[in-house]
């Protein structure tokens, strides 16, 4: 009775041991292999690489040339709760930005019913002036002033357009982090732009690349708290008079409840266009006048 037991588990050791060598070698049959593509991604297209300093260079390439420009755009607003909620999108409307370094600005826009102009801002640094004929009123007052009006379209402000359209090299005081942010949905470069004070650190501003092409896609601002002031894309890429400029920034101002996408029509870069008379805007006749302090 020993020996049959004896020999009934030497057979099942035999049968366990035949078959695990037999899931071994039939492994390829039972594993599924698949690729794992990051989202727009093409297939067996290489990621490309970029040390922390090329990419700064990237930057300089785009911003350094930039001296001055005469931009023709279509202008699609939207309001209400960017990150979840109800969003009011408004018509399409025409508009021409001029800029002139350093930090010279002004958006017109121009109104499709009767082909006058619905607003006209200007800043020339710290102050903005905001001209509405429509309305019949001229705002002034500081760039840094909180944009808190009901009417959301109002808190539209000049510097908002600056910060979104001008993408400037590191501040030489901030520190600059470089992280790679690759996964099966993406594939991105970030440099991150920190302010430090004293072991206070605050995120300034992040950079993000495309690391198929290492095109900049995306610019994010931060206030002092770390919550978002400004989240622009930038996509469709063409080069006016050698110079880099996106031919689609959308804008997003999360704390001012609104959103702006501009479509480049036509562009004149570091031409003649952007003359003095252009950064001048005078109070109409008349105007309702309001201060904002």
């Amino acid at each position: 009775m020993q020996v049959l037991k004896a020999r009934l588990r030497l057979a099942s050791s035999v049968v366990l041991i035949e078959l695990v060598t037999l899931a071994l070698l039939c492994s390829s049959c039972l594993v599924r292999h698949r690729t794992v593509v990051p989202a727009g991604k093409k297939v067996n297209q290489p990621l490309l690489k970029a040390t922390k300093q090329e990419l700064i260079d990237r930057i300089r390439a785009v911003s350094d040339p930039l001296h001055s420009f005469q931009m023709k755009v279509e202008m699609s607003p939207s309001v209400g709760n960017l990150y979840g909620g109800q969003v009011t999108d408004y018509p399409t409307i025409s508009g021409i930005v001029f800029y002139r370094r350093p930090s010279d600005i002004r958006v017109i826009g121009l109104d499709p019913v009767v082909h006058g102009t619905a607003f006209d801002m200007l800043s020339l640094g710290n102050d903005f002036k905001v001209s509405i004929p429509p309305k019949n009123q001229f705002i002034e007052g500081r760039d840094d002033l909180p944009a808190d009006s009901p009417n959301k379209l109002e808190n539209l402000r000049p510097s908002a357009f600056r910060t979104a359209l001008l993408i400037n090299p590191p501040d030489p005081g901030n520190i600059t982090l470089l992280e790679d942010d690759t996964d099966e949905t993406k594939s991105v470069y970030i440099l991150m732009f920190i302010h430090r004070d004293g072991n206070n650190y605050t995120p300034v501003r992040n950079l993000y690349f495309d690391r198929l092409t290492l095109a900049i896609t995306r610019q994010k601002t931060f206030d002092p708290a770390g919550y978002i002031t400004s989240q622009t894309r930038y996509s469709d890429w063409r080069t006016y008079s050698g110079v880099p400029f996106p031919g689609t920034i959308d804008i997003q101002r999360p704390q001012d409840g609104y959103e702006l996408v501009l479509k480049v029509i036509d562009m004149k870069m570091n031409g003649p266009e952007a003359t003095p008379d252009k950064f001048v805007l005078p109070q109409p006749p008349n105007a309702q006048v309001k201060v904002l302090k």
